[in-house]
């Protein structure tokens, strides 16, 4: 009884192979015809009976598979994209060799970028990282897929997500670093990219192009640590972003952005010192940068220090006069003094004194008039601009230049201000 038992079995097993044999046959028919759904309804009837494929029918039936949602490119529905790229790889463990596995793995990585590029061009950034970090999770060893998912995140202030992949992406140590073969045409000059050595070495043995080059690409570890601080910084998690930002000088000290938005936090969360330290060292490091010297003026007139930023505005004019954006703000510190002697005149009585004191203050606001009207011609010459011209025809009159006021006034009309 018991031979005559498994011999029974033995035979079931032959026919649920050949069974499972037929159906993989008929699932490649339909493939061929272009039978997508009648395909995938094979599959659903193949996959019921996995345990009893052999690797080579389990190769074919993730094969199968992907080709069935893929659909020849076809494929709309993001989910079928992910899903035929996650039969992919299921194939390809079992066979890594398989060409036709390796030729499709590229086609739906193409057609998934293709999809998430689509969606950042409609600004649907949270669904353009949701295909790009699918991707990853089906082919880990491509990081550039996290990274740009988390770049998405960045772009659609989604912070938080956005710091988990990049922290994922450090602990992995990405660095993004490619590297890209090159040569240079003999006949032009210009330098040609090349899929690959074996392919420029032909151009160079051609005798077409020459200087063969492996240049490799700037590493994005600092670009994401810097990130993660400035992140922190929008969120306002001030410890955890001076934390980053230590990290990220660390990886690029001269980086003049970092130690400006670290000075920034440092003064916002009242470390006065260490906010004075930062200022000098920036100073320090680039003395004959007018741009630099500006921006140390403009984070010291955030921080209420107007003298401090009246000397990096002075400093950047010494050495480029003809500064737009340097005179401009010279010129507002100036008249920014207005204020108060305004208030004043407008708290006065009709005393004797008080009409004294009016006239001191009328006198006092005119002064502030005239110094601040040569930085904002300076800044007209270099970049005229409609509410520059507004302001100096204002200006003008109240000083009762008349004949500067209608000039003013005649090129605010041509400007259509």
């Amino acid at each position: 009884m018991k031979t005559r038992f498994l011999i029974v079995l033995l035979i079931a097993g032959t026919l649920s192979s050949f069974a499972q044999k037929k159906e993989l046959r008929a699932v490649s028919k339909a493939l061929k015809g272009g039978d997508y759904a009648g395909a995938k309804n094979l599959l659903s009837t193949v996959e019921g009976m996995m345990g009893a494929l052999s690797d080579d029918q389990k190769v074919d039936f993730y094969l199968y598979k992907a080709k069935a949602l893929f659909m020849d490119g076809a494929v709309t529905d993001s989910n079928d994209m992910l899903a035929a790229a996650e039969a992919v790889k299921m194939g390809k463990d079992l066979d890594g060799a398989n060409q036709e596995l390796a030729t499709l793995a590229n086609s739906i990585r193409t057609a998934v970028v293709n999809s998430a590029v689509a969606d950042q061009n409609n600004k649907a950034y949270e669904m353009a990282a949701s295909k790009l970090e699918a991707m990853y999770r089906v082919n880990p060893q491509d990081t550039s897929f996290l990274y740009f998912a988390a770049s998405n995140l960045v772009t659609g202030k989604m912070y938080d997500k956005a710091i988990e992949y990049y922290k994922e992406l450090q602990d992995l140590g990405y660095t993004g670093i490619t590297e890209k073969y090159v040569a240079t045409d003999k006949e032009t000059g210009e330098v040609k990219e090349f899929n690959s050595p074996a392919e420029r070495e032909l151009y160079v043995k051609s005798g077409d192009f020459i200087k063969p080059e492996t240049v490799k690409s700037e590493s994005r570890a600092t670009e994401i640590t810097k990130n993660i601080a400035l992140i922190y910084v929008s969120l306002g998690r001030n410890e955890e972003a001076i934390a980053a930002m230590k990290a990220a000088r660390a990886l690029e000290p001269d980086d003049m952005g970092l130690l400006m938005t670290e000075a920034d936090v440092q003064y916002k969360m009242g470390n006065i010192e260490r906010f004075k330290e930062l200022m000098n060292e920036a100073a320090e490091k680039e003395p004959n940068n007018p741009q630099t010297q500006f921006n140390l003026g403009v984070v010291s007139a955030k921080a209420g220090d107007t003298e401090a930023a009246k000397q990096y505005y002075m400093k950047a004019l010494e050495i480029d006069p003809d500064f737009a954006d340097a005179n401009i703000n010279m010129a507002s510190l100036i008249i920014a003094q207005e204020g108060a002697i305004v208030d004043e005149m407008n708290n006065l009585g009709t005393s004797a004194a008080d009409n004294r004191r009016y006239d001191e203050l009328k006198a006092q606001r005119e002064q502030v008039y005239r110094e601040a009207a040569p930085y904002f011609e300076k800044a007209n010459a270099a970049k005229e601009n409609v509410e520059i011209v507004r302001t100096l025809m204002n200006i003008y009159s109240i000083l009762g230049d008349t004949e500067k006021f209608k000039a003013k006034k005649a090129r605010l009309e041509e400007l259509g201000g």
